[in-house]
């Protein structure tokens, strides 16, 4: 007879329900295609690409301030000049939240679903509070993450939000600052180091605003915070934001990023944003056999 248990007694069937089941957990909080935002004159779409399974330790966030909240209604409670000022931004611009767990493991899951909870009602809060989503909502969450991170599963984080015009605002935690593709230059453009300030990932040090953390050497807390812009100038222009698998992704020696993205991009620029992810996700696969968890979006100006 066969004995089909685990060294620890419990049968396998058991193990597999079980992993099925957290699949499924995991699985209800990737973004449906209905969460891209719509904004005139941008086209947005996202992929994620895990190594192991359905899912891995990448994550998205669409935040379509429009769709996802009732603006007229909080402009009507709001009493606050500035909040009221804020929510109306609102309008006009979306939020994308692109965030990598350390590690690629199916179960890495675990640490993005609390994320995911976690900043999506931190945004609802921050509306409330400020009309707009702050730097400050990223300092807690570090706050939160490092005092309950005992395992070690810090997370990169590019957090932005891009507005009808192409302005695009965002906040760097340990993530790949973006890239953008100039459709009249045909090629990567070059940003200003200061334009890409970048932090520790979140839950790797205690933010030196946290009064709780007063105690800790100055040498082991984060800076605050703060918020970088770059625009997308014409129709065409292409920004990219993508996690580290995506960076780097090698076939033997030589590197995917940044020059044979760049050639793939000169050939599928005039693509929708969803062609573009998903000749990049096909290019990326034949390529070489990928090393980590790939995640990318796509916004595309009209």
């Amino acid at each position: 007879m066969t004995d089909h248990s685990t060294p620890g007694g419990r049968p396998e069937a058991d193990l597999a329900k079980e992993l099925e089941n957290f699949q499924q957990i995991a699985s209800s909080v990737l973004p449906p295609p209905g969460e891209i935002p719509r904004l005139p004159g941008l086209d947005i779409h996202g992929r994620l690409l895990p190594l192991n399974g359905v899912v891995g330790g990448d994550h998205i966030v669409y935040i379509d301030f429009n769709a996802r909240f009732d603006l007229d209604r909080r402009l009507e409670k709001a009493t606050d000049p500035q909040v009221r000022e804020s929510l109306a931004k609102g309008r006009t611009r979306a939020g994308l939240l692109l965030a990598d767990v350390a590690g690629h493991q199916i179960t890495d899951a675990t640490v993005h679903i609390g994320l995911h909870h976690a900043f999506l009602t931190g945004v609802a809060y921050e509306l409330e509070m400020h009309g707009e989503v702050t730097t400050g909502l990223f300092e807690k969450l570090n706050t939160r993450f490092y005092q309950t991170a005992n395992f070690q599963k810090f997370i990169s984080v590019i957090y932005g939000e891009i507005a009808q015009n192409g302005d695009f605002t965002f906040l760097n935690a340990g993530s790949p600052p973006p890239v953008i593709f100039s459709r009249e230059f045909g090629r990567l453009v070059d940003i200003n180091a200061d334009r890409l300030t970048t932090f520790y990932p979140i839950g790797l040090f205690p933010s030196e605003q946290n009064l709780d953390h007063s105690r800790v050497a100055a040498s082991m807390t984060k800076k605050p915070f703060t918020t970088n812009r770059l625009t997308l100038l014409s129709p065409g222009d292409i920004l990219l934001l993508f996690s580290d698998g995506l960076q780097d992704h090698t076939r033997g020696d030589e590197d995917y990023f940044p020059d044979h993205l760049e050639a793939l991009l000169r050939k599928v620029h005039d693509l929708p944003a969803r062609g573009i992810c998903d000749a990049i996700a096909a290019d990326v696969a034949a390529y070489g056999p990928a090393a980590d968890d790939i995640s990318m979006i796509v916004v595309k100006r009209g």
